[in-house]
């Protein structure tokens, strides 16, 4: 099966720059992007002021492909890290995926593993303690890499503090058993 990310290939790239704005609520949709270096988020903005983040795409990541089928973005695309994205127009961008199935595939197959991460997300947010919540991820994902405790963190939606607090105690509990 060839995969969706290679329609990209010989497109248009942008770079941008942390916090460099890509598209703005509100704005017409007129190209499909795939982010290939750094990442940027999709974020709605709050009547407080503050930002939503309702995802961020990383490298090989499509941004905002919902809005395909839609009129104009419902959000606001800011890249938090210096980045690079390919782009599309929507118009060349369905064409190719009428022209090559296997394309096609790829990407519902993306987006099905993406709706089982975001359904196991949810029922961990559900839990109420961070002990509970961790051992929830871990089942589903094993021990992260050195470093990524910080995405574990995020992923199980508390603090860096609390969860480190947890693994201490876990440690505490393995030493003095």
């Amino acid at each position: 099966m060839s995969d969706w990310r290679e329609i990209f290939i010989g497109a248009p790239e942008r770079a941008l720059g942390c916090g460099a704005v890509l598209f703005r609520r509100d704005d017409p949709v007129h190209f499909m992007y795939l982010v290939q270096s750094g990442s940027v988020a999709l974020e709605r903005g709050m009547a407080d002021g503050t930002a939503l983040t309702l995802h961020v795409a990383t490298a090989g990541n499509a941004l905002a492909e919902a809005s395909l089928f839609a009129d104009a973005y419902h959000c606001d695309a800011v890249a938090r890290t210096d980045a690079r994205v390919a782009r599309l127009t929507r118009a060349d961008f369905l064409t190719h995926l009428k022209r090559m199935p296997d394309a096609a595939l790829s990407l519902i197959g993306t987006h099905a593993r993406q709706v089982q991460s975001q359904r196991a997300r949810i029922e961990i947010l559900r839990l109420r303690r961070v002990s509970d919540r961790l051992d929830a991820w871990l089942a589903l994902h094993g021990a992260p890499a050195k470093g990524q405790w910080v995405r574990v963190a995020d992923d199980i939606g508390v603090s860096q503090p609390a969860l480190y607090r947890e693994l201490a105690r876990r440690r505490g509990k393995a030493g003095a058993g």
